[in-house]
């Protein structure tokens, strides 16, 4: 065969397999959006009170103002302002971690990172908690002080990770989850000794460890949405990068990347996406370890798909953790969602550990 005809069958061989990725892409897109909108709406109706369908749509036609039927307050309160839009929170959270996995697991090229292994969510709620302690949480320019309290926290604590796995000028990949545990052993330590110290503040420090939505609702929704954007804005705007560097610093530089540059605002997108989302609902693990390595099975590991899809499969796991913490304990208990997602994930992760034994880590 000629080399024309060879390069011609190479050239269609690409093409066929970038047009089957594209249309993987497009069916995968559309289940995942169909099936987080829909899970939205059968959240709204799972609770120990029992309402209709009939009840749940006329709350929110009075609430759009389609409708003036009059309904029964205690009904609507619930629906709209308690298990709607806790629902909603439970998938931008979802989304701004799985969104802040990708961004991790790309960027250092490590399959095991994620704002909770990396110690950035740690940090993040002892930045959050230390403004509870002192008192700060009111809102600047129009924006909650704990989301900057943890995104403060989360940048430190990412600092001191990257500090500890550099070695030679260089970060050493295998060092680093060690070097996130070790960060966040001992950010954990000094919350336990704020809870010591100041026992006024013990539920709310407790809170930030465990992550729950307990009494979350629309101002959380607002206090979270300025972050979580601003961090997935800076995310697209640099995902082609980011494809890039998951070559290594030196072919990226020589392809004309800013390696620094673009590395400094990876890193501040995916803190302000790990601030904004514990701020919110405190530490909830492994949701950026599991879903993005489950996306990347289905699309591949181009980061501009993997962010979409990873944000609305984060968004759709944290929804039914979330029912699930709500609904598993007899008597109308709830279970934090750190603890379902840690029960959830675990396994997933010593299998993850298991299979990359012995070979690289990415």
């Amino acid at each position: 065969m000629k080399a024309e005809e060879l390069s011609a069958l190479e050239i269609q061989e690409t093409w066929d397999r970038r047009r089957a990725g594209s249309r993987r892409f497009a069916v995968t897109l559309a289940v995942l959006g169909l099936s987080l909108a829909a899970s939205i709406g059968l959240a709204t109706a799972i609770g120990r009170l029992d309402l209709g369908w009939g009840e749940i749509a006329q709350a929110f036609l009075n609430k759009i103002g389609l409708s003036s039927f009059t309904l029964d307050r205690t009904g609507e309160v619930i629906v709209f302002h308690l298990r709607f839009s806790r629902a909603v929170l439970a998938a931008l959270v979802g989304a701004c971690l799985a969104g802040a996995g990708v961004i991790f697991q790309g960027l250092l090229r490590n399959p095991l990172a994620d704002p909770f292994t990396i110690g950035v969510s740690t940090g993040a709620a002892f930045g959050a908690a230390l403004l509870v302690v002192l008192g700060i949480e009111g809102a600047f320019w129009g924006l909650s002080a704990l989301p900057l309290g943890a995104l403060a926290g989360a940048l430190a604590a990412l600092v001191a990770v990257l500090i500890l796995s550099r070695e030679e000028g260089r970060i050493r990949q295998e060092s680093l989850v060690l070097a996130g545990i070790v960060v966040s052993t001992f950010l954990s330590a000094f919350i336990s000794l704020i809870k010591s110290l100041d026992e006024e503040s013990l539920s709310a420090i407790v809170f930030w460890i465990m992550g729950s939505f307990s009494g979350r609702g629309w101002v959380h929704v607002g206090f979270l949405l300025p972050y979580g954007l601003a961090g997935l804005v800076l995310a697209a705007l640099n995902y082609r990068e980011l494809d890039i560097l998951a070559l290594g610093e030196e072919q990226s530089h020589y392809l004309g990347v800013a390696v620094s540059r673009t590395r400094l605002q990876l890193l501040l997108a995916a803190s302000l996406l790990t601030a904004a989302a514990v701020s919110v609902s405190g530490v909830i693990g492994f949701v950026g370890l599991v879903v993005p390595h489950l996306i990347r099975i289905l699309a591949g590991p181009s980061h501009g798909r993997l962010l979409i899809l990873a944000a609305l499969a984060g968004g759709l796991t944290l929804i039914w953790a979330d029912v699930l913490s709500r609904v598993i304990l007899p008597g109308g208990q709830e279970l934090p969602v750190g603890v379902v997602t840690a029960l959830l994930g675990g396994p997933f992760f010593f299998y993850l550990l298991k299979t990359r034994k012995g070979r690289g880590v990415w």
